[in-house]
């Protein structure tokens, strides 16, 4: 039997228990409404298809707010969309951007945290800090292969030496 054919029935079968039927009410009803299933089916899921992309592409775009941003998958509002919580869905960063549409480096946080992110390093400035680590790291390294520093020598200890009486 065809689906939409089933689905008429079902709603003819629903209708009959809420109203008196005649046979005929009933049959003229389902071929109607197996027609009309048929029909709307046909345009709706060529549309559908494209429409659906363009959808979740504005979903995607749409889910990154100034102050929150929302899971795709469940719709849950965040501040940033973690690891643990993409794996509840068993997708990790990358594969959850792939999926929606979001570009690479996209951060999955809201906007007003990412900014605040960006500005706090900054001031961090950690890139000065390693710098100056390393020409630290250098000017030591120099200075060491200049005056190799003696150690001086430890007096042995242990089982060999002299015993008390």
């Amino acid at each position: 039997m065809d689906d939409m054919f089933k689905e008429a029935l079902e709603l003819v079968k629903a209708q009959a228990t809420v109203r008196a039927m005649t046979a005929d009410e009933m049959t003229s009803m389902v071929s109607a409404l197996a027609k009309s299933l048929q029909a709307l089916s046909q345009p709706v899921a060529e549309s559908a298809g494209a429409a659906s992309v363009d959808a979740v592409k504005a979903d995607s775009a749409k889910s990154i707010r100034e102050a929150a941003v929302t899971c795709l998958e469940c719709g849950k509002v965040f501040k940033i969309i973690t690891a643990k919580h993409l794996a509840l869905h068993g997708l990790d960063a990358d594969a959850y951007r792939e999926k929606w549409g979001l570009k690479k480096g996209t951060p999955l946080a809201c906007k007003a945290l990412v900014r605040a992110r960006r500005k706090k390093m900054k001031e961090m400035q950690l890139w000065e800090r390693r710098r100056s680590a390393a020409g630290a790291k250098t000017q030591a390294a120099a200075a060491a292969s200049v005056a190799p520093a003696a150690k001086p020598a430890k007096a042995a200890k242990g089982k060999g030496g002299p015993k008390k009486a």
